[in-house]
C-alpha cells in the first residue's frame, strides 16, 4: 500500500456517515456487486465467511418491510424513551416515514446460525461495503431496527432469507442528497498501559 492509497482510505473512515435522505437515482449493479466485493474482504473468524447477501430493489417490498416494522418500533422505543429518541419516534408516527427512509437498494447481510462468530464478522463485512460505497460516491446506512423482520416469517420468505442463517446488518444504499455538515465526534476515551 502506498501513502497516498493510506491517505486515501483514512479519508474515507474520516468523511463516511450515516445517510438517510437519497436522491432518486438507481445504484448500478456494477456498483454493488463492487460494495459487497469489498464486503467479503473483511476479517472472519477461522475463515469460515458466514456471510449471504440479499439485494432488494422491490419498492413495495421494502414498504412492506417498514410497515410491519414501524408499529413495534413504536411500542418498544416509547416504553424506553431516551435522549434523542424524540425525533425518530416523531416520524415513525407519520404514515408517510419509511424506515428504509427510501433508499433505491436494500442489502440485507446474513449470518450462518450454526457460525458462533456470524454476528461479528458480517458487522465486519457490513462497515467493509459501507466504506466502500462512501469512496464510488454512494451513501449508506445501517438500518438496526429492520432486524426485526426476523419476526415475520412471510416477509423473510419474501425476501428469500433462507432458514438457516439470520439477519445480522440491513443496510441501504443510495446516492446522498445535499448533505448537512457531519456531526463533530467527541474525543475518544483512551488508557494507555505502559
Amino acid at each position: 500500500m502506498t501513502a497516498t492509497e493510506s491517505i486515501g482510505i483514512l479519508s474515507v473512515i474520516r468523511e463516511r456517515r450515516s445517510i438517510r435522505n437519497y436522491i432518486d437515482r438507481d445504484v448500478p449493479d456494477e456498483a454493488i456487486r463492487a460494495i459487497i466485493a469489498a464486503g467479503i474482504q473483511a476479517p472472519t473468524a477461522l475463515g469460515l465467511q458466514p456471510w449471504q447477501f440479499v439485494v432488494v430493489r422491490d419498492r413495495d417490498l421494502m414498504q412492506r418491510a417498514s410497515d410491519y416494522c414501524k408499529p413495534i418500533l413504536l411500542e418498544k422505543i416509547g416504553e424506553e424513551a431516551r435522549p434523542g429518541t424524540e425525533e425518530f419516534l416523531a416520524a415513525l408516527r407519520g404514515p408517510e416515514f419509511n424506515i428504509f427512509y427510501n433508499a433505491p437498494v436494500l442489502i440485507l447481510v446474513l449470518g450462518a446460525r450454526e457460525v458462533v462468530s456470524s454476528v461479528l464478522d458480517c458487522a465486519l463485512c457490513a462497515e467493509n461495503m459501507m466504506l466502500a460505497a462512501w469512496a464510488l460516491g454512494i451513501g449508506s446506512c445501517w438500518i438496526g431496527s429492520a432486524a426485526l423482520i426476523e419476526q415475520n416469517p412471510d416477509l423473510l420468505a419474501a425476501l428469500k432469507v433462507p432458514d438457516d442463517h439470520q439477519v445480522v446488518a440491513p443496510l441501504i444504499f443510495g446516492y446522498p442528497a445535499p448533505l448537512l455538515p457531519k456531526p463533530v465526534r467527541r474525543e475518544p476515551r483512551i488508557t494507555w498501559i505502559p
